[in-house]
């Protein structure tokens, strides 16, 4: 594998293409293709970015640097660059299986999936919300609820409630996409009782990687207002290569790139 995979990043990682929505609007819009596109937005067959997330608690706040990889919807693997105190700190997916690793004690965790829904490091993303273990149009039954314009932008609102089997934490998810490029505006999650819990919002929308991204992805909790977690995407790179070796327990280990 050429390890010195150049530029870029991701946050999550799993795979499949992105559909091409291009300036031409679709003739006929479903809500997959829309869901699709939002959960394929920043996957290629491979890629890797760099990024930053600050967290801001009652109580404090941090800034880290990551990187991440991805392979495919199976391989994933993001890694902490700074502060050194957590660098190295580490989650890896390959396949069905999700493991963290904490350079400190140097110990490798496995993840049960019934700790997706948990915080990421202490912040307001989940472990879901990472790695990309679930797709919003397999785990949800879904339908367009708004197609218009609002506040004068045209977008299109999607509501999402969870399959009975699925392994989601969510009661109900609302999705807002602009109309004529289908980039996420708003993520609004819900929970058991239908109370909103959580607000995901994205903005700074630019070209990144040859795609049109948005850069800036931040987490509002409903019950904790003056809380937040932000990441803020500085580079990202497509179908760069790489093997599917490299998603390994050994890198996972390595606490630097190899």
């Amino acid at each position: 594998m050429k390890r010195r995979l150049t530029l870029f990043m991701l946050i999550v990682l799993c795979a499949g293409s992105l559909s091409p929505i291009a300036s031409a609007e679709p003739k006929t819009v479903t809500s997959e293709d829309i869901l699709n596109h939002v959960d394929d937005l920043f996957r290629g067959n491979s890629s890797f970015a760099t990024m930053t997330m600050t967290v801001v608690t009652q109580h404090y706040s941090r800034e880290m640097t990551m990187e991440a990889w991805s392979m495919g919807k199976d391989h994933s693997l993001v890694r902490i660059l700074t502060p050194l105190k957590e660098k190295g700190t580490a989650t890896l997916k390959a396949g069905n299986n999700i493991w963290n690793y904490l350079p400190k004690v140097k110990r490798v965790i496995k993840i049960p999936s019934s700790m997706m829904g948990a915080s990421w490091m202490g912040s307001h993303f989940t472990n879901d919300d990472l790695i990309k273990e679930s797709r919003m149009a397999d785990d949800y039954t879904h339908s367009i609820t708004f197609d218009g314009t609002r506040d004068g932008d045209a977008v299109i609102d999607l509501e999402l409630i969870p399959k009975p089997q699925a392994a989601v934490v969510w009661g109900k998810v609302m999705v807002t996409v602009r109309k004529n490029d289908w980039i996420p505006i708003q993520i609004d999650y819900y929970g058991e009782r239908l109370d909103l819990v959580r607000t995901m919002v994205f903005s700074d929308i630019r070209e990144m990687g040859g795609r049109l991204l948005p850069a800036t992805l931040r987490i509002d909790p409903t019950d904790k207002p003056d809380e937040h977690t932000e990441i803020v995407y500085k580079e990202i790179a497509f179908d760069i290569d790489i093997e599917e070796s490299f998603f390994s327990l050994r890198t996972l280990r390595s606490e630097e790139m190899p």
